[in-house]
């Protein structure tokens, strides 16, 4: 027998000053049913979660829940202002002799119930709130974006907990391994439309590309038939203009269907260029220690970052991992040890709580007022990667309109604030991108475009994120934090972290499918143990890095390096756009195999190259510190 639904939605209409949100909107959640709410920033995913929770009244139609059926709702942003402390907010909640509940959500999240509302942080905050939701044991789950701000450990710990609860649960989130490990069903929000598709998120992005080729190709076929139409009523119609008066009104419904089609909304026109190539090394951190506070950050910590390297720090809230962030990129200063940064660094940073944007200015006042990318005495450009544009237009590419423009920064959401933060550090160039959360409240094709953005990048990137898909696609190499001052690199992104630590016997292993294998090129060693997944250093350059000084041959030989390793890259650059050609090979084998040939040889010259100039490079700098 069918069990009764726990939540109907039918015939619902929607509008915020005077624009649709919803218009004729039908849907039931069953018991256990486990939903993804997907869709772009700004389409109503929170605003569909507020009218399902019955915090929002709908213009027409109704919200049916049955008698006895209880819905728990957890938003993005809670009101904890009348409470003094996280525990009397998350108490707040469930019925009375409840109170174990939030213990249990407290003791799993990991959060302290009397950090007093005042002081704490996003991710305190969200796990407070999580175990209030948790503890009220309701039929019906509602939960918007209930991963932001959270740490790993904390996403597989809520993770675990919906996965065995049999109450059914609507989760709007961006975190695609969370997603796809826990949902069966999808409601899609596009343009006012809400679609539905009993299959998990990990389908989403199929369907959703197929259901907008089928709308693609609609459009383009009712275009050629208006255009078909229109020469037939400027050639055609004197002909016998009473019989086609009816052709006439055909081609006006055409007309009328083609103004309702509803134009998708574009990608972010992100770019990232590339400033004055840094130097081979980036940063090199020695027995580098941090304590703030009696707590160990980090404890006799060594990095070395080369060029072009994309390495992220992981671990729970609290373990340091930005302060170790500020520490590599000289900002503030270890307690002992030393960082040497290299040459030619230029720096854009994006930072986790968007400091660096006036929430009282405008947008376009942060941007035309930001000193590194404003124009002096021009109030309405800014220079965008060394070209001058107009900042309306240059928001516009950021998904940004008109009306916005003038409105303060503090009326955004954050995925508006995330997008806004992006425009800013991606007009500048730089060679070294510093990425603190970036993924926070990004919408998936927006994510999606972060990271193709990041593959085509020229510098080298450090970044703190939670999204373990996201590390996986990006990540050449992760540096774990797991407190107590213990800092460990490994090769790779999360799920290649999560092989090697089970093939070492460690613990915290989680199964994945499709784990992506160790990247190569990672080649950052930290915390007395390497993350190479490159060739190491031959060992006669390994044997000559010792306190000692450079030979005359050494010192000229070092002095070369730099422009044989620009003359070499010059070349397989060359040689790659070559092979590029799909037709070389067939029109012209003997030259295809030449070329292959001369690749493999530039490359492996390059790669000795660079051995050579680290070896040489730490042998100068090792003598130096001798002499010193």
């Amino acid at each position: 027998m069918a069990q009764a639904p726990l939540l109907q939605l039918s015939d619902i209409a929607l509008s915020f000053g005077g624009a649709p949100v919803f218009d004729g909107l039908s849907l039931v959640i069953h018991p256990g049913d486990r939903v993804a709410l997907v869709g772009r920033n700004g389409s109503g995913k929170s605003t569909l979660l507020k009218v399902m929770a019955g915090l929002i009244e709908p213009d027409r139609g109704r919200r049916m829940v049955p008698a006895g059926v209880s819905v728990g709702y957890m938003e993005q942003h809670p009101d904890m202002s009348a409470f003094s402390t996280l525990g009397d907010y998350a108490a707040a909640g469930p019925g009375p002799g409840e109170a174990w509940r939030v213990a249990q959500a407290a003791e799993g999240l990991k959060f302290a119930p009397e950090t007093p509302v005042a002081t704490a942080s996003g991710g305190e905050r969200r796990r407070a709130a999580l175990a209030r939701v948790l503890a009220e044991d309701a039929d019906l789950l509602l939960l918007d974006e209930p991963t932001n701000h959270l740490d790993i450990e904390a996403i597989r710990w809520l993770e675990r907990r919906l996965g065995e609860t049999r109450t059914g649960f609507v989760l709007i989130s961006h975190d695609r391994a969370f997603l796809t490990a826990l949902t069966r069903s999808t409601l899609w929000i596009d343009r006012g439309i809400v679609r539905r598709r009993e299959r998990g998120f990990a389908d989403f992005e199929s369907w959703r590309d197929r259901v907008w080729a089928e709308e693609d190709t609609a459009r383009h076929k009712l275009d050629r038939r208006i255009r078909a139409e229109a020469r037939w009523a400027v050639e055609g119609i004197s002909a016998r203009r009473k019989r086609n008066q009816g052709r006439l009104r055909a081609l006006e419904s055409l007309r009328a269907e083609r103004r309702t089609m509803v134009r998708r909304q574009g990608r972010a026109a992100m770019a990232l260029e590339g400033g004055a190539k840094s130097g081979r090394k980036v940063i090199e951190a020695i027995g580098i220690s941090k304590t703030y506070g009696g707590k160990p950050i980090v404890r006799d910590f060594s990095l070395r970052v080369l060029r072009g390297d994309r390495v992220a720090l992981v671990g729970p809230n609290g373990a340091g991992k930005t302060t170790l962030l500020k520490m590599l990129t000289g900002e503030i200063s270890p307690d002992s040890g030393r960082v040497v940064l290299g040459s030619n660094l230029e720096i854009a940073v994006f930072d986790q709580n968007r400091d660096s944007l006036d929430p009282e200015a405008s947008l376009w006042e942060n941007l035309a007022g930001d000193p590194a990318i404003g124009i002096s005495g021009r109030a309405d450009q800014v220079m965008v990667r060394g070209r001058p544009r107009h900042v309306a237009g240059y928001l516009k590419d950021f998904l940004f309109d008109e009306s916005q423009m003038r409105s303060p920064v503090k009326v955004l959401s954050g995925g508006e604030k995330a997008r806004l933060m992006l425009a800013r550090i991606m007009a500048r160039p730089s060679n070294l991108l510093v990425l603190d959360e970036p993924t926070n409240d990004l919408d998936i094709e927006t994510l999606d475009l972060l990271q193709e953005v990041l593959a085509d990048y020229d510098g080298t990137v450090l970044m703190v994120s939670h999204d373990r898909d996201f590390l996986d696609r990006v990540a050449t190499a992760t540096i774990v934090m797991e407190g107590g001052g213990r800092a460990t690199a490994y090769a790779g992104g999360w799920s290649d972290y999560q092989a090697q630590k089970r093939l070492s016997g460690g613990q915290g292993g989680e199964k994945k499918q499709g784990a992506v294998k160790p990247k190569a090129g990672a080649r950052v060693s930290g915390g007395g143990r390497s993350a190479s997944a490159a060739k190491s250093p031959p060992k006669s350059a390994a044997k000559s890095a010792v306190p000692g000084g450079l030979t005359f041959t050494e010192r000229h030989r070092l002095k070369e390096l730099p422009g044989e390793i620009a003359r070499l890259e010059a070349e397989i650059a060359k040689l790659s756009e070559l092979l590029a050609d799909a037709e070389l090979y067939t029109r012209e084998p003997a030259k295809f195999a030449k070329a292959s040939e001369m690749l493999t040889a530039r490359q492996a010259a390059l790669s000795a190259a660079e051995e050579e100039w680290l070896a040489l490079e730490e042998k100068a700098e090792a003598a130096a510190r001798s002499d010193g």
